[in-house]
Formats: C-alpha cells, structure tokens, sequence
C-alpha cells in the first residue's frame, strides 16, 4: 500500500512502477468493455492491481481488487469472488463504517482531480481516523513527494497519487517516513 499509483493506461502503470508504485489502479469513467481492453496488460505488471469503480472489469481482468466509492455497488459480488475491496471515505463516519480491506481516505489537500470532492480533511483528521480504523489507511487528495511523508506520520499505511505517480522521490520519501514511524 505504500505508494498507490491512480494511472488511465497502461503506459502510465508502467511509469509508476519504475518510479516506485506498489500498487496501480486503474481508473477510466468509460465502459466496461472499454475498460477491459484498456487494462490488458495490467496483470504482467509486478504490483498488486486494482481497478477502479467496476467489478466486472476487475474479474475480467484477473486485478487483485477493486476499489468502489461509498455509493458504488458490487461490493457483495468483489467479496465472495476473494477481490481485495477499497472503499473510499471522505468523513470520518464515512470511515468507521466502512466494509473494506482498506480505505482511500481524502481529499488530504485541494486537489484539481477532484474539483467537486468535499472539503479537505487535514493531517489531524487524517490522524485521528487512523487511530479508530483496522484495516490500512491510503491518503489521497493533493498528496505529493512534499507532503507525502506527514500523511505516514500520522498514520496511514501509505499515499494514493494521481500527478505524483511517476515521482520517484516520492517513493523514497514514504519508505523513509515508515522507518521513523
């Protein structure tokens, strides 16, 4: 869970492995079948694989999970197919009720990825959901390799990235932040 690289192709999973992703999703709003094809290839790639938002294209293209938001449907089907299952949260509430192996937590910061997502959390939020949860904490929304290092300090077991995800430094910084942590 270390560094989560969010890509749109498999050129881009590619990058992020080489900058140091330990896991790539693969996230496209376009359908199904598209997105299938889109994501051939994902499987050879020596990270854990996830795809974003569509079970039927994570079971389609052997991922070794999904991850849905809080609306998205299929978790039921993610579970009983052994799929590792993400869940966004955005709240605290949000947070502590979630069924998932682990969470995507954020926005931390204002990012321009997610214009309409809610108001960013902050390190203290993001601590505190860390400290009631049992399953890994991802930390998302304007993380980078600045800032990257205080999202593991206060507790989450690693970042998601969208711009960041070819950064190498970005790598370096969490793995050192989880050797002082």
């Amino acid at each position: 869970m270390r560094v989560h690289a969010i890509v749109e192709d498999l050129h881009g999973a590619r990058q992020a492995v080489l900058a140091g992703a330990t896991v790539v999703q693969l996230r496209a709003k376009i359908p199904t079948h598209e997105l299938i094809a889109r994501g051939l290839g994902f499987r050879s790639l020596p990270v854990t694989f996830i795809v974003n938002d569509d079970v039927e294209a994570a079971l389609a293209l052997r991922a070794d999970g999904v991850h849905l938001g809080q609306s998205d449907h299929g978790a039921e089907v993610a579970r009983r197919r052994g799929l590792i299952l993400g869940r966004s949260a955005t709240t605290f509430e949000e947070a502590i009720s979630a069924d998932a192996d682990y969470l995507g937590v954020g926005p931390i910061w204002a990012t321009p990825s997610k214009i309409d997502a809610a108001m960013p959390l902050g390190l203290a939020e993001l601590a505190r959901i860390c400290a009631v949860v049992s399953v890994p904490v991802v930390a998302i929304g304007g993380v980078d390799a600045s800032n990257a290092a205080s999202c593991i300090l206060a507790g989450a077991a690693g970042v998601a990235v969208i711009r960041a995800a070819t950064d190498p430094s970005l790598r370096r910084n969490v793995d050192q932040a989880l050797r002082v942590q």
